[in-house]
């Protein structure tokens, strides 16, 4: 028997797998007890202290927004009961157009691909939402729960822009990035999603590893304009 009929043999030996077999995913809450004590990855920096201790005026102010839910939502636009269940559970359409982003009293969508996006909640509301979005999607999907592994810079000023200009590649000119626009990117050494809140605000959502390399990039970068620290 040739190579050719031995790998033709064994593609029509595939198993059949009923379409109708339910899925079976095991979903866990992942908040931890009040009881335990939550730490953000900059406590260390104890950035309350120096609220108090920095100087109160600048062209740049930091703000660490600690704490929050952190959700990774993957699927297909063609998927009608995934985009349908979607809207159901955050209250309107998920965003589609590259780089933007849908924001809905706590909740903040951000398009991150054409197949993803990034979901910041309230962290006591993670599981919630991620059950009720399994209970409402059907076929082929994706939850994960990336609170812990992330966490959120807010810069903000006149100066801010310039910073920004320092570590990443991107035209931050307001023409170019509009209030609402989101884009990932490298940021320093490291990568952040940068989201633009308003015309002298932006978030950046940093991976938790570089949080503290990030925040002393920061400060260095803010170093000729002023740096406020707001807690």
């Amino acid at each position: 028997m040739s190579d050719t009929a031995v790998l033709e043999k064994k593609v029509v030996a595939k198993p059949v797998v009923s379409e109708k077999a339910p899925a079976i995913v095991a979903v866990m809450d992942q908040q931890p007890s009040t009881a335990i004590r939550a730490e953000s990855p900059l406590y260390h920096a104890e950035l309350d202290k120096l609220t108090v201790q920095r100087s109160t005026s600048g062209g740049v102010v930091f703000r660490e927004l600690p704490l929050l839910g952190h959700l990774t939502l993957r699927g297909s636009q063609q998927n009608s009961s995934f985009m349908k269940g979607c809207a159901e559970v955050f209250g309107a359409p998920l965003p589609t157009k590259p780089l933007t982003t849908m924001n809905l009293g706590d909740f903040s969508v951000r398009w991150v691909s054409p197949d993803e996006w990034l979901v910041i909640l309230p962290i006591e509301q993670t599981f919630e939402v991620e059950r009720a979005l399994r209970g409402l999607i059907e076929g082929h999907f994706q939850i994960v729960n990336v609170s812990g592994g992330q966490t959120i810079f807010e810069l903000s000023g006149p100066q801010a822009i310039n910073v920004l200009k320092k570590s990443a590649p991107l035209d931050f000119h307001l023409s170019e990035f509009p209030v609402g626009k989101v884009a990932n990117t490298k940021f320093a050494k490291s990568t952040a999603q940068i989201y633009r809140t308003g015309t002298e605000c932006w978030e950046l959502v940093v991976r938790r590893s570089f949080s503290d390399y990030l925040w002393l990039w920061i400060q260095d970068a803010s170093y000729e304009y002023g740096l406020v620290i707001k807690k």
